[in-house]
């Protein structure tokens, strides 16, 4: 069962969700967009998630709007106040689905993996987060602020989010005592998008049936061990 729901962040704003109900599910994950929006495919993530036992919540971050096009699509990104997304959008859609489910983690890919780095430093109610090929700048993160265990999947291909800058993220994490674990797959960017495939791809990404697989295995036995 899913629908569009309305919740609060922690500053009393009204925020848009769409909501994936697992009646019963003592565990849930707040899902966070890629650059698209909340468009089909980040509902089909909420609606698989739902499906293995867990309460998905996407916040809205863009306010109704979504596009297919890549330059609006950028244009939308570089609008969004990161802090603020992570800080009240998230942290709000985690703290709601607390109310009624014991664990909450949180997950996101591209711009929504950076800001599920940012969110775990931000919203200290998170019980797990899993980080799908994006990170934030490392000066924006405070690796001291996260108590929650994390995994996360990295594109060895990527040209969004180069391999070389996930070393000094890992190394900070470490140093933090965060409980981390990386892990590298020989892909591009997006590989678990399933829409990164046909002639409208962006040519920096692509759909790998076989890594998004493994990755989505390992995200559920993390989920599994900490929701």
């Amino acid at each position: 069962m899913a629908s569009m729901i309305s919740f609060n962040r922690p500053d009393g704003q009204a925020v848009q969700g769409y909501l994936a109900d697992c009646p019963g599910a003592t565990g849930a994950v707040v899902v966070i967009q890629e650059w698209w929006g909340l468009n089909d495919q980040i509902r089909g993530v909420a609606d698989r998630i739902a499906a293995a036992g867990y309460t998905a919540l996407v916040p809205d971050l863009y306010r109704g709007k979504s596009t297919v096009e890549a330059e609006e699509a950028h244009h939308l990104m570089s609008a969004l106040n990161f802090g603020d997304a992570a800080s009240q959008d998230v942290r709000g859609a985690v703290q709601y689905l607390k109310a009624s489910h014991a664990k909450v983690g949180v997950t996101g890919f591209c711009m929504g993996g950076a800001l599920t780095v940012l969110s775990l430093t931000m919203a200290p109610e998170a019980d797990a987060g899993v980080v799908w090929y994006g990170l934030p700048p490392l000066d924006y993160v405070d690796a001291s602020k996260i108590q929650a265990p994390m995994i996360a999947h990295w594109a060895e291909q990527d040209m969004a989010f180069p391999i070389a800058t996930v070393d000094p993220l890992e190394a900070k994490l470490k140093e933090a005592g965060v409980a981390f674990t990386g892990y590298r797959y020989l892909a591009q960017h997006g590989f678990a998008n399933e829409t990164a495939q046909g002639p409208r791809r962006l040519a920096m990404t692509q759909y790998d049936a076989a890594w998004a697989q493994l990755a989505w295995d390992r995200s559920f036995a993390f989920f599994g061990k900490h929701l």
